[in-house]
């Protein structure tokens, strides 16, 4: 499952501690100080949680938490010492999955990241390795994501929702957002790039095999 924290907090001291007290529980963590840098990162990256500081340089948190959401829907953890009622009901109804009034224990952050991974996780799908994410469009194997094209999530989605079932390249175009006059071997391009990038030796494949003169079979 996706471990990985962006924290955009523009107290370095605070960055450390939290950066440092979350290694403790496996939770990999990137600290950013400036709104356009974490953006910039959310545009390249996906987190599992995103910790948001509501006073920032150059941009109010609420409307970078706007900006965010515009661009994923990461599950969003308001930390701040705005801790007056009117603020905590606008970053609720702006779509915040928690917030938490600085000062507080880092163990009270676990704890409440903990919880929404937990329940972010249900909406997932464990196939063979990997797990899926059909909210989101994203594939994992061993805490890592899978960096897939949009053509490339969606054959390997249908791949592993037939799994041990022979699909032919036909059924790959139909089940997909490939055109219709795509050819054979735009189909095992794609199909190779998801080899490549799933660790799938396509001489001794262990996930997608080639079935001669027909398409392909995702084994698990």
């Amino acid at each position: 499952m996706n471990k990985r924290v962006l924290l955009i907090e523009d107290d370095i001291q605070m960055q450390n501690l939290i950066v440092e007290y979350l290694k403790d529980y496996h939770l990999d963590c990137r600290a950013v100080s400036h709104p356009k840098e974490a953006l910039k990162i959310l545009e390249e990256k996906s987190f599992a949680i995103i910790i948001l500081d509501l006073m920032l340089p150059e941009m109010d948190g609420f409307d970078l938490f706007k900006q965010i959401k515009k661009i994923c829907d990461t599950p969003i953890i308001i930390s701040s010492a705005r801790a007056d009622i009117g603020n905590k009901i606008h970053g609720f109804e702006l779509g915040a999955d928690d917030y938490l009034a600085k000062p507080y224990e880092p163990r009270e952050l676990v704890l409440r990241i903990e919880y929404i991974l937990k329940k972010s996780f249900k909406n997932k799908e464990k196939i063979s390795d990997f797990i899926i994410d059909k909210v989101n469009k994203e594939v994992f194997i061993d805490d890592y994501q899978i960096d897939l094209t949009k053509i490339e999530y969606e054959i390997f989605l249908f791949l592993c929702e037939n799994i041990n079932k022979v699909s032919s390249r036909e059924q790959i175009v139909n089940a997909t957002s490939l055109s219709e006059d795509t050819k054979n071997r735009t189909i095992d391009m794609h199909i190779s790039n998801i080899r490549q990038k799933i660790g799938d030796d396509s001489k001794l494949p262990k996930y997608i095999k080639s079935i001669w003169g027909i398409g392909y079979k995702f084994v698990g």
